[in-house]
């Protein structure tokens, strides 16, 4: 399928339309590139870890358990942000550059306020998140502020759980559905091309799901049951989720973003395209 439409006038992105069964193939490549360098990529998935216990952890010393299950729903907004080393190591394989700490840590330089502005966009979308999620407790009648162990027994058993579960569902999904839609391919294209804007990433990134809805609503849906099943275990399954949904996410926007000319110091068309 080699239909493509035009994103900007000159050379600028154009976006592939690819088939459905694409994301399988985005899996089996970011697979791939976490055991090229398993070291660098498992301590990127740790940190998140790391730093989602240390959340919890504050939530519960602040006597604020309703807010767990926002907090850890959150990472589906700054995901993103938190993989941008994950996409430098995916393109330094590509291209056959070295691979190690140093360079990780410092991806975000290559276009260090655009990066850092779409951070703040998808920050503050998760703290609109949060924020409707303490509204949602307010607005049900719980008895009082209980424990993690007294809430999630509450939270299983209670007559009034279900459509605070069902209202919390719902908004959560509109406001991640609009996080995925923005934020699909904008922190790669940005990391991809140095002297681009965020402008240019997010619509890039909306053409890119708005060409490819099928295939990008399947992988929205396996990144939500893979990252779901990874919190589980009291987030630890993330260390090895995390690098392999951002490692295919990098092949996944080289797959559908594509390029007429090449700029600078940028990676031609079609390079590092799974199949």
């Amino acid at each position: 399928m080699s239909e493509s439409v035009a994103v900007f006038h000159g050379p600028q992105p154009r976006i592939r339309r690819v088939a459905i069964d694409r994301p399988w193939t985005w899996l089996a490549a970011g697979w791939n590139d976490l055991w090229r360098v398993p070291l660098v990529s498992l301590a990127c998935g740790a940190v998140p870890v790391v730093l989602g216990w240390l959340a919890v952890a504050l939530l519960l010393w602040l006597d604020m358990p309703y807010l767990v299950l926002p907090l850890g729903a959150g990472f589906f907004f700054v995901g993103p942000f938190l993989a941008v080393g994950l996409y430098e190591i995916s393109r330094r394989l590509e291209t056959g550059l070295p691979v190690d700490g140093e360079a990780v840590l410092s991806a975000w330089r290559r276009n260090a306020d655009q990066i850092a502005l779409m951070g703040f966009a998808l920050l503050l979308l998760n703290l609109a998140w949060m924020r409707i999620a303490q509204l949602l407790y307010a607005f049900f009648p719980w008895p009082g502020v209980p424990s993690w162990d007294r809430f999630t027994d509450l939270l299983w058993h209670a007559t009034r759980s279900l459509p605070f579960l069902a209202a919390g569902t719902a908004i959560g999904a509109v406001l991640a559905a609009i996080a995925f839609v923005l934020g699909a391919f904008s922190i790669p294209y940005l990391l991809d091309r140095r002297c681009s804007n965020l402008f240019e990433a997010i619509a890039t990134s909306v053409a890119a799901v708005k060409l490819n809805v099928r295939p990008m609503a399947l992988w929205a849906g396996l990144i939500v049951l893979l990252v779901a099943m990874a919190m589980v275990p009291g987030f630890l399954g993330l260390i090895v989720v995390l690098p392999v949904v951002a490692h295919s996410t990098w092949h996944a926007y080289r797959d559908i973003v594509q390029f007429d000319a090449v700029v600078g110091d940028e990676v031609p068309k079609n390079a590092g395209s799974p199949g």
